[in-house]
């Protein structure tokens, strides 16, 4: 019974995923969905990317939280168009969220949207929410054997921005080792080492992100 009633749920979210893929095709609206485990530096990374993004481009962004607006509020200094999910403890968002987010922005205005989702390594993998690319931010401090435990997660994104790479020193991390076996879990998304904090880092991300804009 448990099995068919996830099934179930799973088959109406892709539903709806499609729907809202659909919906951003129909607007022209290049979207992506920002993924990692808590304080993995979502945050910090949109600010600093929004800083050059938002010169090029309207943007939107969707932010999942569990309860507070915290991270919205960080956002708010750039002017943009901000709906807050708070899921009152779920762990992740889900199609209808974003289906629901999406009827208060004005879409005929916008080139992007970014949702930042719950941090989570586990279901946030499972859920379409019919985003052009996936992106997973990786902090290093969360240890080595991250990407093998989440497999999932890791396997099925676009991007992987291994983040925080100024403490893999500090860590005993062996960058090198990780980022290899990121890549052998997923050898077709790209890899970019990052730290969140110092957008002299993030240049090779946001040209990428460009790119992927450009042909979308």
């Amino acid at each position: 019974m448990e099995i068919k009633i996830l099934k179930n749920v799973m088959i109406k979210n892709d539903a709806i995923g499609n729907d809202n893929r659909l919906l951003f095709r129909k607007h022209n609206i290049f979207s992506l969905n920002i993924m990692s485990s808590p304080g993995a530096g979502k945050t910090t990374l949109l600010e600093n990317s929004l800083s050059y993004l938002n010169k090029k481009y309207r943007i939107a962004v969707i932010e999942g939280d569990l309860y507070t607006s915290r991270d919205a509020e960080r956002l708010s200094p750039f002017d943009i168009p901000i709906v807050q999910i708070n899921t009152d403890g779920g762990c992740h968002l889900d199609a209808r969220m974003i289906h629901g987010a999406l009827q208060s922005i004005d879409l005929n205005n916008l080139d992007m949207i970014i949702i930042e989702n719950v941090g989570n390594l586990v279901c946030p993998a499972s859920f379409d929410l019919g985003e052009k690319i996936k992106v997973l931010v990786y902090s290093i401090t969360e240890g080595a054997d991250k990407p093998k435990k989440y497999a999932s997660m890791f396997s099925n994104v676009d991007a992987i921005l291994v983040n925080k790479i100024d403490l893999a020193t500090i860590c005993n991390i062996n960058l090198e080792m990780v980022c290899a076996e990121i890549k052998e879990i997923n050898p077709k998304a790209e890899l970019f080492q990052i730290s969140a904090t110092n957008k002299n880092t993030l240049n090779s991300w946001l040209s990428w992100l460009d790119n992927k804009k450009a042909i979308d």
